[in-house]
């Protein structure tokens, strides 16, 4: 088997950036920040507060800042959600150090629940119908416009409104944020909906219901982790029962996609990472082998695993040429290998040509799943216990907590996912 040529490799800054993320700081506009009780005391109409908080990143490689703001106000078809958790994503991290340009400054945060709190004005009465006030709702992180190409089509992962302004903006589709700081007015851009906040504005498309029988701190994952992972079985890789597939990197993400190749009927489902902790912890999320690619070269484990032709799927999760080369090293003939790790910001990976061709290999990107449809859909498997949320969900932080919470991501000492609460 010819081998991949890695162009590009990523260069961290572990060392760096960890120094500068030992805690999460407060601006010094709020050097003596509010209880709980005297926030929610500064009430306007509606019985919501005036201003909210939110966590601000200013610059790369640097921590956090609590900042006070406005309270943001929806527009016709978007709720305002009163956040409860939000989850610890390596997505907010790499724009945290500046490795993928977005922004700045902006609330980072793009997994959530919550509670819908208000409407926009001339909302459509179908949203309120299935928003009203009071609901728990789920956010996804790509938040679909409905009307666009793609999403007339069903393809809300494609959205050209999402992907125009939102990550090219860092606002909303009518090309303004809804952040602005209270001492200055200042605008702060959002990454997706900006859930690391205590309030947040998201377009209803991207809103499901959440059931009374799940909570809201490990549900949060579901907008993002699972969410991801369901995109890339269901659309990319379309998985189908005794299909084998291997998982590269066993992170949040990838240890979800672990859970959904089971529930989707996956035979051999095989995890790959370098963590012994983590490759433990995978064989509960469904892995029937794991490899430790530190101690043995996966590619030719996963060949020999399968009886010497590779996996009909294999899944990149991490986002690094060396694992991109391994992924597409992995499938059989005729196999598909799916990308859904994000990477420093012009990183390449290099597959070789002859066998892509010959051997009819499939390449594949995938950024996420579909809100309307598959949403809904990730909301039901983690109801009825197919996805095990507790199993996925290993660390809790508060939400001053925020900046340790990314500075563990950094230094790899979340197993499985982590989620900031902000109840």
């Amino acid at each position: 088997m010819a081998s991949a040529m890695v162009r590009r490799s990523i260069i961290t800054h572990c060392s760096k950036f960890a120094s500068s993320w030992s805690l999460l700081s407060r601006h010094s506009s709020i050097h003596n920040p509010l209880s709980v009780s005297s926030f929610h005391s500064q009430a306007v109409g509606g019985g919501l507060p005036s201003y909210m908080r939110g966590a601000v990143y200013w610059e790369p490689n640097k921590p956090l800042i609590i900042e006070e703001f406005h309270m943001p106000r929806p527009k016709a078809g978007e709720v305002l959600i009163k956040t409860k958790a939000c989850g610890v994503c390596h997505s907010d991290l790499h724009v945290m150090k500046g490795e993928i340009p977005f922004s700045s400054p902006c609330v980072v945060g793009h997994e959530i629940t919550g509670e819908v709190v208000e409407h926009g004005p001339l909302s459509d009465s179908k949203i309120i119908e299935r928003l009203p006030v009071g609901s728990r709702v789920v956010g996804a992180f790509i938040m679909p416009c409905g009307n666009c190409s793609y999403c007339s089509k069903g393809h809300d992962d494609l959205c050209e409104a999402f992907f125009a302004y939102n990550r090219a903006k860092g606002t909303l589709y009518d090309g303004e944020t809804r952040l602005f700081l209270r001492n200055s007015g200042k605008p702060v851009f959002m990454y997706s909906m900006g859930g690391l906040a205590e309030y947040c504005v998201v377009p209803a498309n991207g809103v499901s219901v959440l059931p009374d029988s799940l909570p809201y701190t490990e549900s949060a994952i579901l907008g993002c982790a699972v969410f991801t992972a369901y995109g890339a079985m269901a659309h990319a890789a379309q998985v189908r029962p005794g299909d084998s597939v291997a998982v590269i990197g066993t992170g949040g993400v990838g240890s979800s996609c672990l859970q959904i190749a089971r529930a989707f009927g996956a035979s051999d489902i095989i995890a790959v990472d370098v963590q012994d902790e983590k490759l433990q912890k995978a064989k509960a999320f469904g892995a029937t082998h794991t490899i430790n690619s530190a101690k043995e070269d996966p590619i030719e484990k996963i060949i020999e695993i399968t009886g010497g032709k590779g996996v009909d799927v294999a899944v990149e999760a991490l986002g690094k040429p060396q694992t991109f080369a391994q992924c597409t090293q992995s499938v059989k003939d005729g196999g598909k290998a799916v990308m859904i790790g994000l990477a420093k910001a012009g990183s390449l990976g290099e597959v070789d040509i002859n066998r892509l061709v010959r051997r009819k290999i499939q390449v594949i990107g995938s950024y996420g799943g579909r809100a309307r449809q598959d949403l809904p859909k990730v909301i039901r498997l983690a109801e009825t216990g197919i996805f095990n949320l507790g199993h996925a969900v290993s660390r809790r932080y508060t939400f001053e907590e925020a900046g340790k919470a990314f500075q563990d991501l950094n230094e790899g000492k979340i197993v499985g996912r982590a989620v900031i609460e902000i109840i």
